[in-house]
C-alpha cells in the first residue's frame, strides 16, 4: 500500500495586491480597509496611550506639589496589630502630634514604621488645609504609572477601534458572495448534460 504525500500549502503573504484572475475589486476595497483600520487603530492607540501617561503623571505631579512632609512626635508606641488594610508588617497606625501651620498643636492617626517608641520624632504629609494624608508618590513612580496606565489605555483603544471594520468586512463579504452566485449561475449551466 502506498502512502499519499500531501505537499506542504505555503502561505501567500499580501495576496489581494497582486494581480490575478481570481481577484475582484471588494477584495482590494477589503485589503485596503484592513489596512486603513490597522493604521487607525495604532495611531488612536498611541495618542490615547500618550495622552493618559501625561493625564496621570500630571495628576501624581500635582498632588505631590499640594503635600508637605512636617515633623511630628508619637504619641503612642507604634507597635499596635496591622490593619486590615495594611499590606507590610513595616508599618503600623499610631497616634502623632504637630505643630500646624497656624502654630496650634493638632493630633491624628498616621501610618508610621513599626517599632518606634512614643515621644519619638517621625515625619508625616500633610495638605494644603493641614490634614494628614498618605505620603506622595515620587516621580519615578509617577512616571511608571503613568507608562502602565498610557500601555493600559494605547491597547484598549486598539481592542475597541479594530471590531469597527467588522459591519463593512461582512456586507463585503455577502456582495462578495452575491457575485459568485450570479456567475455560477451563468457559467454552471454550460457545464454539460447532467446524469439522471
Amino acid at each position: 500500500m502506498t502512502r499519499t504525500v500531501r505537499p506542504k500549502v505555503h502561505k501567500v503573504w499580501l495576496w489581494r495586491w497582486r494581480a490575478g484572475p481570481l481577484r475582484r475589486r471588494c477584495d482590494i476595497v477589503e485589503a485596503w480597509l484592513l489596512l486603513a483600520l490597522c493604521f487607525l487603530a495604532v495611531a488612536a492607540g498611541a495618542v490615547a496611550g500618550m495622552v493618559t501617561a501625561h493625564a496621570v503623571e500630571q495628576s501624581l505631579d500635582d498632588r505631590r506639589a499640594q503635600r508637605h512632609a512636617v515633623p511630628a512626635v508619637l504619641v503612642q508606641d507604634a507597635t499596635g496589630t496591622v490593619s486590615s488594610t495594611t499590606s507590610s508588617d513595616e508599618y503600623a497606625w499610631a497616634k502623632v502630634r504637630w505643630t500646624a501651620a497656624d502654630g496650634k498643636g493638632r493630633t491624628g492617626l498616621a501610618r508610621v514604621e513599626r517599632g518606634i517608641k512614643a515621644g519619638s520624632t517621625t515625619k508625616v504629609w500633610l495638605d494644603r488645609e493641614g490634614n494628614l494624608v498618605p505620603p506622595p508618590v515620587s516621580s519615578e513612580e509617577a512616571e511608571l504609572q503613568g507608562a502602565v496606565l498610557g500601555a493600559a489605555a494605547a491597547v484598549c483603544v486598539c481592542v475597541l477601534v479594530l471590531p469597527l471594520g467588522w459591519p463593512l468586512h461582512g456586507r463585503l463579504d455577502r456582495r462578495r458572495m452575491a457575485q459568485w452566485d450570479a456567475e455560477w449561475a451563468r457559467v454552471g449551466p454550460r457545464w454539460g448534460h447532467k446524469t439522471g
